[in-house]
């Protein structure tokens, strides 16, 4: 499945360059939700919320209310998981939550494993939480099993390619796949047809960002690859 995301900052849609540098503006959200509307779900982070400066409640609201939507960043509370839910979202995305035990029991409590998806974001090797702003000491091929009993999936962010338009690691998302049978959702640097249909026979979910707000991918020939079946 080809799953569009849609980041939000300052109330804007956005895509930056790993998480650090705006690259560029999109349309409002309705303007992007007109544009996906022939996938099946989309992505929606609040990287606001993600980085701790603030939220973006309203817009996401909104979008929850219009679309099948996974939503994250900054959900780091059993309280905000399930308000999140409330609002419309079809799933939950918690990173650096993941990674205290008793928060991490008190979301999957609240929402339910099935509702849930737990993102293993990458740079240099470890995993990265609070934004992408501090590294982990543990790889996500390290945390994966210790963490299937909270969630139905993970998403596997490449960082160190993010939005920089050069290809991501296919390796990488191979290594993960070998370590588990939940469904896995590919982001990060993801640039070429190539790549997607190399995930697909991974069995894995392709969440694009930089790729199709450029054109670097075609959204035609994406839209009718989601009808090929995947988990």
């Amino acid at each position: 499945m080809i799953i569009p995301c849609i980041d939000l900052m300052g109330d804007k849609v956005v895509q930056l360059v790993q998480g650090r540098e705006k690259a560029l503006e999109g349309g409002t959200p309705l303007e992007m939700l007109q544009r996906f509307a022939a996938f099946p779900q989309i992505q929606l982070i609040d990287l606001d919320a993600a980085m701790g400066q603030g939220s973006n409640d309203d817009l996401v609201e909104l979008i929850t209310s219009r679309a099948a939507a996974r939503v994250g960043g900054g959900v780091r509370s059993a309280e905000r998981a399930r308000r999140l839910i409330e609002q419309g979202a079809y799933r939950v995305i918690v990173g650096t939550a993941a990674f205290d035990k008793p928060r991490l029991t008190e979301i999957a409590d609240a929402v339910g494993p099935e509702r849930l998806i737990i993102a293993l974001d990458s740079k240099g090797g470890k995993v990265v939480v609070k934004g992408w702003q501090e590294s982990t000491k543990f790889t996500a091929e390290e945390m994966i099993p210790q963490l299937e009993p909270y969630c139905s999936g993970f998403l596997g962010t490449y960082v160190d390619k993010e939005g920089m338009l050069q290809g991501t690691d296919l390796d990488w998302f191979r290594r993960l796949r070998s370590v588990t049978k939940h469904e896995l959702t590919a982001a990060g640097g993801i640039t070429t047809m190539e790549e997607i249909l190399e995930l697909q026979r991974l069995d894995i979910h392709a969440a694009l960002g930089m790729a199709i707000y450029t054109g670097r991918l075609d959204l035609a020939e994406l839209a009718s690859l989601t009808k090929r079946p995947c988990r």
